[in-house]
């Protein structure tokens, strides 16, 4: 055995190996030290290996599924190890003492998982592929539990975005990309083909070409090939549910990366959970797959000003018919997750009760259809996407029918014990099934019998899977069934009870089994029919559920606009951003919670009052004001309302956020290299159309060089950058840019000094700050008086100096302005034009050592 396992072991490619054994999932060596202390289960010991005791530990296999899930979650990857032939199958093949073969029959990994139990409902589980080819990176995903299977070409730079907007649970690579900038699981190079791509795509869904479904890259065909190469490794040549491939080019959607992604907490939090997330707090829908279409929608607002309106006229078509909201919601709540039941379906992994939520999905989908179509008809308002979303719910009767005549009400999740076939659906079975029962009625009576023939009125007919049904008496009449001529043989002595066997029990026993055995292969035959049915109808099944999906996060978008009083926002072409009245959507819920009220503030940009500099003390709400600009452009794009009494949102391409101080100790970054980082793609990305967030530029470095990055960067964003853009700071310095930067303007957030206390009011007004407040903040957050004290004699006699000497700023009003600087520096090299004159062709070995001796010097 421990052979066998050795084997399977190689073959596991690094895995955790689930060894099946009986009931049991088994694990050895390694393996089981450290499922042991994750799973926290206790670990043995059997035989030996190398003369040591062989740790072993095990889980039931009827409960693998949750120790799987704590195995994932803690980063583990496990190979499932089955056996592959019956103990009868195996003596025949090699005698009494045949090992039954196993082999590994699938992987579980955290990009690959399909079991309703391993998944979170509301979120999506992504797999991703990455690989570079010919300076461009080709990106493949799938969520194989739904089978949406997205495909994308970037630049190496913009490929943490792509991976960041993503969020993959697992990401593949080749492995002779080096230093892949993302943790990855390497494979080989040779499965990254475009060729190989194209083909297998086209075999999967039966066409010659892909032309149907897009216009696909040889980068994106690559990542695309070895995307399905470790799908066919982790399956063992089954592959998952997979819909045609689409085509995602990034001028569609709003780009972020991920710096930004991690600084709004758009799909977690700060903390790395849900809570406290802006999807949390916008997320009312009341199905998995539609919360799971929501945060795709987050991560991915759109370009499109058309399919934007779109979206939030389904929401606003929605907002202003409460009834028909409600009724909308109270369908889809009914529903079942009808995607991911096909996913499982199409993967081999289902179940009767997946079968049943599909045709419950399948029919609920239509009820939803006629309710939506009934009262479009007595509408104004007649939401373009309905003409859409309307015919994918419906055109399945006969799946439906089908589906309903063949299942019970509520299938079980196991089909090993049968049951679930509906009766009147296949005579032949119902037939067997009445032998059988006719057969159990025939062994109570039989029970009845032997109790009259034998004057034994504790005699009893019972059962059980080794020895099958058997008579058993107390030990005390044993005897009396163990005479020659009582017509009972003998089978079993327990310590108080003793079991024999009778031919007429022998015979109904008989008749159960081969009837029963018979059921069961016969449901086993409709089940496998129903799902080749579901398969074959995958694709129609999978536009039902993503419509169903829409519908659930327009209704619910609307439901979150009804409970806040959010507004529709107006989606414009020019560079504008009008915000009236704006508020942030998770600070403003947390302080409903606790009876707070939020202070909402305006916030207006336009090409001549592009960049705000914001002043004001720390815990005045600068940030908070900073990112809600940035979570209402992010909403409105996404298709939703927004938390605001009026809003006009100029197209945003990049949005960029710079806001709070984190590091990054195992890349080697301090605070303020991040912060450098983070600005320098800002800075060198960033288009007249971008909306750009920033706080506290330079504050990790010395006074003097912080103020001096924040004065370049400030006068860069507006000169060169041109972008809308809310820049807070301490700096008070700055000021003095309003003056050379034309669309440049002074705002604060407002605060007082009220007897010795410092009074927040949160309020955003114009003109620059007269103070940070520094010391007032330092004392509400409880810093020893004496150092406040000692802070205020130290401040003054700075300021005092300051006065003195004409402050910090002094002089710097006579700079030019940055863009002026950029376009004044000398554009000549000497060096490169040097080398631009030189002939390498007529250089002789001899001479190319002179010259770059020469070069040296020069440069030394």
């Amino acid at each position: 055995m421990m052979a066998q396992y050795l084997g399977l072991k190689d073959k596991a490619d690094g895995c955790m190996l689930f060894y099946r054994m009986g009931d049991f999932f088994e694990l050895f060596f390694e393996d089981a030290k450290r499922a042991s202390q994750i799973l926290d289960i206790a670990l043995t010991s059997r035989g030996e290996h190398g003369g040591e005791p062989i740790p072993m530990c095990g889980v039931p296999v009827h409960a693998a599924e949750s120790y799987l899930a704590r195995l994932i979650k803690a980063g583990c990857r496990v190979a499932i190890a089955e056996q592959v032939e019956t103990p009868e199958q195996a003596k025949k093949r090699g005698g009494y003492k045949a090992l039954v073969m196993r082999d590994i029959v699938r992987f579980v990994t955290a990009g690959t998982l399909t079991e309703e139990a391993l998944l979170e409902p509301r979120r999506a589980n992504v797999l991703a592929s990455a690989c570079l080819l010919r300076d461009k990176v080709g990106v493949a995903s799938v969520d194989i539990s739904t089978g949406r299977m997205e495909l994308e070409e970037c630049d190496p730079e913009n490929m943490g975005a792509a991976l960041a907007r993503l969020g993959a649970s697992e990401i593949i690579a080749p492995d002779n990309w080096g230093e892949a900038p993302f943790e990855s699981i390497p494979r080989g190079a040779h499965e990254f083909s475009s060729e190989g791509g194209a083909e297998r795509l086209c075999g999967i869904h039966g066409v010659a070409t892909l032309d149907g479904f897009g216009t696909f890259t040889r980068p994106m065909l690559a990542a695309a090939c070895g995307l399905l190469a470790y799908l066919d490794h982790v399956g063992r040549g089954k592959l998952p549910l997979l819909l045609p491939p689409v085509a995602r080019h990034g001028e569609a959607h709003m780009a972020m990366d991920e710096a930004t992604r991690g600084s709004l907490e758009i799909l977690r939090s700060s903390t790395g959970g849900r809570v406290g997330s802006l999807i949390e707090a916008v997320d009312r829908c009341v199905t998995g797959a539609g919360a799971r279409q929501l945060a795709e929608d987050l991560s991915a607002p759109l370009l499109d000003r058309a399919a934007i309106e779109e979206r939030l006229e389904l929401v606003q078509w929605l907002y202003d018919d409460a009834l028909l909201r409600e009724d909308v919601r109270g369908q889809l709540r009914s529903l079942p997750d009808a995607g991911r039941a096909l996913g499982r379906v199409v993967a081999g992994r289902g179940s009767p009760r997946d079968l049943g939520q599909l045709r419950d999905g399948l029919a609920g989908a239509a009820r939803l259809a006629r309710i939506v179509a009934a009262r479009l008809e007595r509408s104004e308002m007649r939401p373009a996407l309905l003409g859409a979303l309307l015919p994918a719910l419906v055109g399945h009767d006969g799946l439906i029918d089908l589906f309903s005549r063949a299942l019970i009400a509520t299938p079980p999740t196991e089909r090993s014990q049968g049951g679930f076939i509906a009766a009147g659906y296949d005579a032949q079975l119902d037939e067997l099934r009445a032998v059988s029962k006719d057969a159990r009625e025939a062994i109570k009576q039989l029970e009845e019998k032997y109790r009259n023939q034998t004057g034994i009125a504790a005699l009893k007919i019972k059962y059980n899977g080794v020895l099958g049904y058997y008579i058993e008496v107390p030990a005390r009449f044993g005897d009396q069934l163990m005479a020659p001529d009582s017509g009972f043989t003998h089978r079993q002595t327990m310590a108080g009870a003793m079991r024999f066997n009778a031919l007429a029990l022998h015979e109904e026993a008989g008749r159960i089994a081969e009837a029963g055995g018979d059921a069961l292969e016969a449901e086993e035959a409709h089940f496998k029919e129903l799902c080749a049915v579901a398969v074959a109808a995958r694709n129609d099944i999978a536009r039902t559920a993503a419509a169903l999906a829409r519908i659930d996060v327009a209704a619910g978008q609307a439901e979150r606009a009804a409970q806040g009083n959010w507004c529709r926002p107006a989606i414009s072409e020019k560079c504008e951003l009008a915000i009236v009245e704006g508020r942030h959507p998770v600070v403003e819920a947390a302080l409903s919670a606790s009876g707070e009220r939020f202070v909402a503030n305006d916030c207006t940009l336009s090409q001549f009052d592009r960049l705000w500099l914001l002043g004001g003390p720390n815990m005045g709400g600068k940030s908070t004001f900073l990112r809600q600009n940035a979570l209402i452009v992010l909403l409105a794009q996404a298709g939703g309302f927004v938390p605001a009494r009026a809003a006009t949102i100029g197209l945003v391409d990049r949005l960029f956020s710079r806001v709070g101080a984190s590091d990054n100790l195992a890349r080697g970054r301090s605070t303020f290299m991040v912060e450098m980082v983070e600005t320098a793609a800002i800075l060198q990305q960033a288009t007249p159309r971008s909306f750009v967030i920033l706080d506290e530029v330079g504050r990790g470095t010395s006074t003097y060089d912080g103020l001096a990055l924040a004065w370049a960067v400030a006068e860069a964003v507006h000169g060169v950058n041109r972008c809308r853009c809310l820049f807070a700071t301490h700096y008070h310095e700055l000021a003095r840019l309003a003056d050379t930067c034309e669309a440049l303007t002074l705002h604060h957030v407002r605060a007082r000094e009220w007897k010795g206390d410092l009074v927040l009011l949160h309020e955003v007004t114009t003109g620059p700050a007269e103070s940070s407040f520094g010391l007032a903040v330092a004392r509400l957050a409880g810093v020893p008086g004496p150092v406040v004290s000692r802070a205020k004699s130290v401040l003054a006699k700075l300021e005092k100096g300051r006065a003195e000497t004409g402050g910090i700023a002094a002089g710097l009003g006579d700079l030019p302005l940055f863009a002026n600087v950029v376009e004044e520096a000398p554009k000549g090299d000497p060096l490169r034009e040097k080398l631009a004159a030189l002939d390498i062709d007529a250089l002789s070995p001899r001479d190319a050592l002179g010259w770059l001796y020469e070069l040296k010097r020069e440069i030394g």
